[in-house]
């Protein structure tokens, strides 16, 4: 908690502000966050909120918990106070900009050009404060990827970020360069960073449905990709990755490239008994 009482000072606010952090009803906010209880984290957040509400990291929890229930409002709302309130904090900056992409995906197009630049300002705050922040800078790439020229998109840009993830961190620095290679469709280069990365580590799930998903696409490796994705499904997927529904799904992409259609149903079929709602899959019967 050291770190904390000196961000603080750093930040001229008074030591009442940040007392939460030092309280058990704060460790035990906390824990039901990470013990993915939501209602629970909100409950206890709320409250310390009204204690505390000068505390930056209560407003930072509280605007987490409004983006994992789609409240973008809100959840832009809670950070803008949690970076007003800290402003030197990496993570605050960055989950600002994902309430700002979360609030641009469903505004009016008039509203998305400013809300998409507010993004990118605050992905880019977020690397410039913490360049360790491997997170931030991936949200920053895939910012550059998917926004057009004009709203400050550049693959250039985005393959600057990657090659920065790939000086900390190899492996997730590989998967990253991949993705910028596939939107260039330099797909042998693709494939070249996942054949590197699951060299070091072969049951690395998040490079073997990038393979698969990368065959899919493109409709090159198909028996690579295959062989990928039903690796994928004997493994546990991380948290925040395609789970097993998505992997058959893409087992079926592929099986239907390679004109084996009752073999694709069955993998559709497969994804639904995952997961019912999953959309892909119940339209990829219907067009079967």
């Amino acid at each position: 908690m050291k770190y904390f009482r000196t961000l603080a000072a750093f930040a001229g606010l008074a030591p009442l502000a940040f007392a939460a952090l030092d309280s058990a009803d704060y460790r035990a906010a906390v824990e039901f966050y990470t013990q993915h209880k939501p209602l629970e984290a909100q409950q206890a957040f709320e409250m310390l909120a009204t204690a505390h509400p000068a505390d930056g990291d209560v407003q930072f929890y509280l605007g987490r918990l409004a983006l994992q229930r789609d409240d973008a409002e809100k959840a832009v709302a809670y950070l803008e106070k949690s970076v007003q309130l800290t402003p030197n904090d990496s993570r605050y900056h960055h989950r600002l900009g994902d309430a700002y992409g979360r609030t641009a995906q469903k505004a009016s197009l008039f509203s998305q050009m400013g809300l998409a630049k507010k993004c990118r300002t605050e992905y880019e705050k977020a690397v410039e404060l913490d360049g360790k922040n491997l997170d931030a800078r991936q949200s920053l790439m895939s910012f550059y990827l998917q926004a057009p020229g004009f709203a400050g998109g550049s693959n250039e840009k985005a393959l600057e970020q990657a090659l920065a993830v790939k000086q900390i961190n190899l492996l997730r620095g590989r998967q990253l360069c991949a993705q910028v290679y596939a939107a260039d469709k330099k797909y042998d280069q693709a494939f070249a960073e996942f054949d590197a990365a699951l060299k070091s580590s072969p049951d690395d799930y998040t490079s073997l449905y990038q393979v698969g998903r990368l065959a899919a696409n493109t409709g090159q490796s198909l028996d690579r990709g295959l062989a990928s994705l039903r690796r994928c499904v004997e493994l546990t997927p991380p948290e925040g990755e395609p789970g097993h529904a998505a992997a058959h799904w893409r087992i079926g992409n592929l099986l239907e490239k390679k004109g084996d259609k009752p073999g694709a149903r069955a993998a559709y079929e497969a994804a639904l008994k995952v997961d019912p709602k999953f959309a892909q899959a119940s339209e990829a019967l219907k067009k079967l």
